[in-house]
């Protein structure tokens, strides 16, 4: 009951703590400006969905997608189909290939360069944004990886250690 819990409480703890790190960014670098996109969320459910259930990873993502969608986005479903969709996808791959750690980190590396895309193209298709792809690529998708990369580097093993400390207390 406590790891399932705990794993509720981080997932809300992310969610809460992207709006707190997205205040660092724009960071200003030699005249160039990067936007750093701090992305835990999406990184914790794909770790969900390799390491514990499929289906409650889609679930939560569902649920803090449509949070997302409110409170940050007024754009109602993006999120909210976003999210499940790139667990299914990680979930779908890790059938086929080994869930080791360091494929995990990449493959989760990878789709989140997939979520970003995504989100650019749709912003630039209703014109929300007006950046070309190549400063796009630059200044936006690369430190936002390099960052989340970071942030998986510190936490990966503890992801990885509450979702196996769940599905060793439900078998």
């Amino acid at each position: 009951m406590l790891t399932r819990l705990g794993i509720v409480l981080v997932g809300v703890l992310l969610f809460l703590l992207e709006s707190e790190f997205a205040m660092f960014s724009p960071l200003e670098l030699n005249g160039e400006t990067y936007f750093l996109i701090p992305r835990f969320l999406i990184l914790y459910l794909i770790f969900l969905a390799i390491y514990y259930s499929r289906k409650k990873a889609m679930i939560y993502g569902l649920i803090f997608g449509l949070c997302f969608d409110v409170f940050f986005l007024n754009i109602i479903g993006l999120y909210s189909v976003l999210y499940p969709v790139i667990c299914f996808i990680a979930a779908w791959f890790v059938k086929r290939v080994e869930s080791h750690l360091i494929f995990t980190m990449f493959l989760s590396l990878g789709l989140l360069a997939v979520f970003e895309f995504i989100l650019y193209e749709f912003f630039y298709m209703i014109q929300f944004t007006t950046m070309a792809l190549q400063p796009f690529l630059i200044h936006r998708l690369a430190p936002t990886l390099i960052a989340n990369f970071l942030f998986l580097l510190m936490l990966a093993w503890a992801f990885k250690y509450l979702i196996n400390a769940r599905v060793f207390q439900r078998a």
